[in-house]
């Protein structure tokens, strides 16, 4: 789950369906977020086999408290956040783990914006949810309906095609969908758009979801590509790691770089600001000095970068991860990313592997360290002694980073240097630090 003290983390509530996430949980939370609110909610899900379990659940207790809902079925996230813009929708839910493994699942919040809720907004549903019964309960005609939209792929796509300045007819790509929720709508996207797309990992079993595919592991597209660019996708489509044509993958920062190089070119970067995380490689800061670029700073997860686009008025932000956000977006939304990319190629003329040169990046080696409890870390001094050795070690030619993950009993330990070797061994060392410390 995603901590002991609280449900929500980064991303929502998530944990391994069925134990740490379950049915109750799922009828619970849907009755906590209800209570106070009318309908309708938007509820999409990826492919996972305990999707459908979590989505009966969430209407049924949506559905107990008077809140109409409608189920889109198996959507990438940023579907359902179009979708509820589009319907003026007061909130929404995405069932979905992201790049988590089959056996996980998650309950993420969207509110009427179509972006994930603020912390205070997920605290007061999750203080209704622990206060429990009595719940809410009407009778007759004021329990609450559920509809199907049986055409929620199609209405995303034409979304997505209706904003898009540039044709893709004579482009090809190779696509890597995840076997997650963009399994049908990435390729029906791009074909609409008159690319040549040849699509791999797109037969989902409820069970195979981001299983050696997917934006979590791309060197499986890596060997598929065969001079043409690759694009691929998580489990909920929020996403994108795209592959240059030689192989190389191109990682959100790389993609951010050539977004913003091209909207600076052509007038139409915001305030001339982009907004990151304190993941960005130092490359990419080094590349937005040289364009001139300002970088306004946050902390990991597209919701913190979405509130600071807000704040500086940015037309730009994203994660090295892969989640990016254009104006008007409220979240990452992989589909919208990749066909940008596309336009991008489109109208220099030029390959992603040329494209990508506006980047050079620091070699950087994250280290994921399970451990037994990583709300210790901001107490250890050991850690700390150790990264300060290390930040002494690297002076201005690289950094370390340090945190606990907010969805997973880890402690990642991220290093940038200028060498590989550098790198990976000050990574080693503070992780074993690390191990030795928490547990």
């Amino acid at each position: 789950m995603a901590g002991v003290d609280r449900l929500f983390g980064t991303d929502g509530v998530r944990g391994r369906a069925n134990t740490d996430l379950t049915v109750d949980i799922a009828l619970n939370l849907a009755r906590a977020a209800g209570e106070s609110m009318e309908g309708p909610v938007v509820i999409g899900r990826d492919t996972r086999r305990s999707g459908p379990m979590f989505t009966t659940a969430l209407h049924a207790g949506f559905s107990s408290v008077g809140v109409d809902t409608i189920d889109v079925g198996i959507l990438p996230v940023g579907g359902v956040s179009r979708l509820i813009r589009q319907l003026e929708a007061p909130l929404g839910v995405m069932v979905s783990a992201s790049h988590n493994p089959a056996h996980d699942n998650g309950i993420k919040f969207l509110g009427p914006t179509g972006g994930k809720l603020k912390d205070e907004q997920e605290t007061v549903i999750e203080t209704r949810y622990r206060r429990g019964a009595p719940w809410k309960h009407p009778d007759g005609a004021l329990i609450g309906m559920r509809s199907n939209m049986l055409d929620a792929v199609d209405r995303y796509v034409e979304n997505l095609t209706a904003n898009t300045d540039y044709g893709l007819r004579g482009l090809e790509f190779v696509m890597d969908t995840a076997n997650g929720a963009a399994f049908k709508a990435a390729p029906q996207l791009f074909e609409a758009l008159g690319a040549t797309v040849e699509v791999h990992a797109a037969e989902p079993d409820g069970m195979n979801i981001n299983a050696g595919c997917g934006a979590t592991q791309p060197e499986y597209l890596a060997g598929l590509v065969n001079g043409r660019p690759g694009l691929a996708f998580d489990g909920d489509a929020d996403r994108l790691i795209a592959v240059d044509e030689e192989g190389v993958v191109a990682n959100g920062d790389v993609l951010m770089a050539i977004f913003a190089k091209q909207l600076k070119e052509q007038g139409k970067l915001r305030n001339n600001t982009v907004v990151t995380t304190v993941m960005a490689n130092l490359g990419f800061r080094r590349a937005m000095e040289r364009l001139g670029v300002d970088v306004v700073e946050t902390a990991v997860g597209d919701r913190y970068v979405y509130e600071a686009m807000r704040e500086a008025k940015a037309a730009l932000g994203g994660e090295q991860s892969g989640h990016i956000i254009f104006y008007r977006g409220t979240t990452g939304d992989g589909l919208r990313t990749a066909v940008r990319l596309a336009e991008v190629m489109a109208a220099t003329g030029k390959p992603l592997v040329e494209l990508r040169k506006v980047i050079t990046e620091y070699p950087q080696v994250l280290r994921n360290i399970t451990v037994a409890d990583k709300a210790k870390l901001d107490g250890s001094a050991d850690v700390w002694n150790a990264v300060a050795d290390a930040e002494r070690h690297l002076g201005d030619d690289g950094r370390i980073l340090v945190r606990a993950s907010g969805t997973e009993p880890l402690v990642r330990v991220m290093v940038e240097a200028a060498t590989a070797d550098m790198a990976e061994r000050i990574a080693d060392s503070v992780g074993a630090v690390v191990a030795e410390s928490l547990g």
